[in-house]
C-alpha cells in the first residue's frame, strides 16, 4: 500500500489549497494535541487567508511522530470519529519537524529566527518547570538549574528565554508566546516564568533579555478545547480502509473543536478567527469553565472509571453512578465557583459534554486521562474547594475526585486501567500510604505535601472527608462511594 505523501494525498482531504510560505510558527510539543488542534484551525485559517504561516514542530524527545511525518512530507490524517461518521483531514500545515533533545541548536535557531512570529506550546501542565503551590519558576529543578548554567537548553522555559536572549542580541523581530495547555492564565503564567529564569541570569546576561521582553514579546492568554485521544492501529486501519494509503502517524479526534484567545500578538497571526476561533478580551471566563467542568469531571470519570473497571471514558459515563457523580460535580460543585461566559448556557454546554464523553466511537481511555492527576488537580480541585470550605460548605464531589484519584495512585493493583495511570507523585504518595497508620494520616501527608495547595492541607474537615471516600472505595467500591457523596450532598 502507498504511503501518504504530497503526491498521493487526495485534494478532498485537504485542509487548505494554498502554498505555506515562510515558517512563521514554532510550535513545542509535537503530540497528538497539537496535530489535531492548533494545525487545524491554522488550515482552515489558511484556506481563508494566505499568509507566511507554516508550522516547525517540535517534538521534545521522542522522533517517532517527526520521522513518520518526514517521510510523509510532513502530512498526517485527522481522523474526526464519532458513533455517526468518520472523515479524515489532512492540514498540511508544517514545513519541518526537529526533535529537541537531538537537534537542540536547530531548534534554537528556529525559534530565534526573524521570520518567527508566534512560538506556541503543548507541553502538558508538567511541562512549565514551576511550582503549582507557588505559580513560581521552580529553580531548584536540575533542568532549570542547567539551562541558567549554559549550554544545550533542557527545559521549555529555559529554550524560550534563551532563544529570546538571541533575539534581543540580533534585534529580531516581535514575537509572540502562545501557551495552549490547560493552565488558568496560561499566557500570564508563561511570562512570568520566563521573566523569572530571566532575573535569574547573571547581570550581564539579562539585562538586554529583560529589556526585549518588555518592548517585544506578547503572552495572550487562550482555552483550547478538543478531545484527542492515543493513535492506535485502528485509527492506522480508519485512514488505509477510506483513502487506501498508509498513514504512520494519524491523529484520532472529536468532531468538536473550541478555542479562545486574546487577540494580543506582537508581530502578527494567521486569520484564525476565519478557522473558527473566538477572540475576547477576557478568556479567563472560558479557561475556568473549561478547567472545572470539562477537564475536573473529565478527571473525575477516569478515576471512578478506572476503578470500576472501565477501559474507556464512554463506558465509564454509561455507568448511571458514574454519571451521577459527574452532574452533582458539575452543578452543585464547580458552577457556583464560575461566572459562564455571556455567550455559552450551562445547561447546553453540559449536555454538550455528556455527548462527548459518551462518543464510544473515539476510544478515549480511563488511563490517558487519568495520568498526571498530580499536576491536573492542582489545577482543577483547590480554588473552587476552597470557596465552598469558606462559606461553611465541604464540597463531596471534589473531595470524591481528590480520594479516587489518590485511590488510582496509591492501589494501582486495583484494576489493569488503574495500573496503566503514571504520576510523577505516585511513588511520593505510595510512600506516605505505607508508612502512615491511618487513612486520615495519609491523606493530611499527602496534602501537607504540595498536593492541591496550604489551603486545603489546612482545612481538618475537607481532609477528613477525603479519607473517609478513600477508605469507602477501599472497602466498598465506587458505587457505595458515589452514593456517600451523593446523600452528603443532599
Amino acid at each position: 500500500m502507498q504511503r501518504l505523501n504530497a503526491s498521493t494525498t487526495p485534494v478532498s482531504t485537504l485542509q487548505h489549497h494554498r502554498s505555506l510560505g515562510a515558517p512563521g510558527i514554532v510550535h513545542l510539543g509535537l503530540g497528538n494535541f497539537h496535530r489535531a488542534h492548533q494545525a487545524v484551525h491554522t488550515a482552515r485559517a489558511l484556506e481563508h487567508t494566505e499568509g507566511p504561516w507554516a508550522i516547525v514542530g517540535v517534538a521534545n524527545s521522542s522522533a517517532t511522530i517527526a520521522e513518520a511525518m518526514r517521510e510523509q512530507d510532513m502530512r498526517y490524517g485527522v481522523v474526526e470519529i464519532s458513533p455517526e461518521r468518520t472523515e479524515i483531514g489532512v492540514p498540511a500545515v508544517h514545513s519541518d519537524v526537529l526533535v529537541a533533545a537531538q537537534q537542540p541548536d536547530a531548534v534554537l535557531d528556529a525559534l530565534s529566527a526573524h521570520e518567527t512570529r508566534i512560538v506556541t506550546l503543548t507541553i502538558t501542565e508538567k511541562g512549565y518547570s514551576y511550582s503549582p503551590r507557588t505559580k513560581s519558576l521552580d529553580l531548584d529543578d536540575p533542568g532549570i538549574r542547567a539551562d541558567l548554567a549554559g549550554g544545550a537548553p533542557r527545559t521549555t522555559i529555559g529554550r524560550l528565554a534563551r532563544a529570546l536572549q538571541r533575539r534581543a542580541t540580533t534585534h529580531a523581530s516581535p514575537v509572540a508566546i502562545l501557551s495552549c495547555d490547560n493552565l488558568t492564565g496560561n499566557g500570564e503564567l508563561t511570562g512570568r516564568l520566563v521573566r523569572e529564569f530571566a532575573e535569574a541570569l547573571p547581570a550581564a546576561e539579562r539585562e538586554d533579555l529583560l529589556a526585549y521582553l518588555r518592548g517585544s514579546v506578547s503572552f495572550p492568554n487562550g482555552m483550547v478545547d478538543r478531545i484527542v485521544p492515543a493513535t492506535t492501529d485502528a485509527y492506522r486501519q480508519a485512514v488505509a480502509d477510506r483513502l487506501g494509503l498508509r498513514d504512520e502517524a494519524p491523529v484520532p479526534a472529536e468532531p468538536f473543536s473550541m478555542w479562545v484567545l486574546e487577540d494580543h500578538f506582537a508581530a502578527g497571526r494567521p486569520a484564525w478567527e476565519h478557522g473558527g476561533v473566538t477572540f475576547t478580551d477576557d478568556v479567563e471566563p472560558y479557561e475556568l469553565m473549561k478547567l472545572r467542568l470539562l477537564n475536573g469531571t473529565h478527571s473525575l470519570i477516569a478515576y471512578l472509571g478506572a476503578l470500576d473497571g472501565c477501559d474507556l471514558i464512554a463506558d465509564a459515563i454509561a455507568r448511571p453512578h458514574i454519571a451521577e457523580a459527574a452532574r452533582r460535580l458539575m452543578r452543585a460543585d464547580y458552577l457556583p465557583t464560575l461566572t459562564m461566559p455571556a455567550d455559552i448556557d450551562f445547561e447546553d454546554y453540559s449536555a454538550q459534554l455528556f455527548t462527548r464523553w459518551s462518543n464510544s466511537a473515539l476510544g478515549h481511555r480511563t488511563r490517558q486521562v487519568g495520568s498526571d492527576g498530580s499536576t491536573k488537580l492542582a489545577q482543577r480541585v483547590p480554588e473552587p474547594a476552597a470557596l465552598h470550605l469558606k462559606a461553611g460548605r465541604v464540597p463531596q464531589h471534589l473531595a470524591l475526585s481528590v480520594a479516587a484519584y489518590l485511590r488510582c495512585t496509591t492501589a494501582p493493583e486495583t484494576t489493569e486501567h488503574t495500573a496503566a495511570m503514571v504520576d510523577p507523585a505516585a511513588e511520593a504518595l505510595r510512600t506516605a500510604r505505607e508508612n502512615a497508620s491511618s487513612t486520615r494520616e495519609f491523606v493530611a501527608t499527602a496534602l501537607r505535601d504540595g498536593l492541591l495547595g496550604d489551603e486545603l492541607a489546612a482545612h481538618q474537615e475537607f481532609q477528613a472527608r477525603v479519607a473517609e471516600l478513600v477508605d469507602v472505595l477501599s472497602a466498598h467500591g465506587v458505587a457505595a462511594a458515589t452514593e456517600e457523596a451523593l446523600q452528603a450532598n443532599g
